[in-house]
């Protein structure tokens, strides 16, 4: 196993990035790596992490403004070759549909619940790290 796993968090509100990291703890699971996380409070700040490489799931906020989680996802799925899972999260259940929309892999609602957001980010985890083996 490898010794960290690398989460990039977007958010342009600095407590949706803590509540994500609050709810991951060091490791979201024991069978996946401790957490390191890379917050970027702007697309553009995305985008250069990911040409950058070497982040194994991105986390972002379908309700950050100017530009939402969704189309930040939609977007990266288009440009990034390899483009790490998503874990989008959402201010709705109804808006799963637009998670979908938006190719991410997986999705949670706002505000982070601590065990399902910890289970879906392990869940993504163990299928990158799975994928890099």
């Amino acid at each position: 196993m490898q010794s960290t796993a690398t989460v990039l968090v977007y958010s342009d509100d600095a407590n949706t990035r803590e509540q994500v990291r609050l709810a991951t703890g060091r490791r979201p699971a024991s069978d996946v790596p401790e957490v390191q996380f890379i917050e970027c409070a702007t697309p553009a700040a995305v985008l250069k992490e990911l040409d950058r490489g070497g982040i194994d799931v991105c986390v972002l906020d379908g309700e950050a403004v100017p530009a939402g989680g969704m189309g930040v996802c939609r977007q990266i799925k288009d440009e990034i070759f390899h483009c790490p899972p998503v874990l989008l999260l959402i201010g709705r259940p109804q808006d799963a549909w637009l998670a979908t929309w938006s190719r991410a892999e997986a999705a949670v609602t706002l505000p982070v619940e601590p065990v399902e957001f910890a289970e879906a980010l392990a869940s993504l985890l163990r299928s990158r790290l799975a994928v890099g083996a």
